[in-house]
């Protein structure tokens, strides 16, 4: 239980820490919420809510895969939206 529970965390800071992210973009940038920097905040919720479904679901044979594999995909959407927020101008 130890392993789900800091998975559900990682997928709640390294989020919110995107999130938080576009914020600071904003406020340096243009001083108020674009398009774009929605889009990537609602992608991130997005994945949020995903993430945070497969992580609860109940039906799984081999529970480490299966949470080697949400751990992998947060890796990548991460990424993603990394490079969003690096994109947006």
């Amino acid at each position: 239980m130890a392993n789900v529970k800091n998975l559900k965390k990682d997928i709640n800071y390294v989020l919110g820490d995107i999130i938080e992210a576009v914020y600071l973009y904003e406020m340096s940038t243009t001083g108020k919420p674009t398009e774009a920097s929605n889009a990537v905040i609602d992608e991130a919720i997005g994945t949020f809510d995903t993430l945070i479904a497969k992580v609860n679901a109940k039906k799984v044979e081999n529970k480490k895969a299966h949470f080697k594999q949400i751990h992998t995909e947060l890796e990548q959407a991460a990424n993603q939206l990394v490079s969003k927020i690096n994109d947006l101008q």
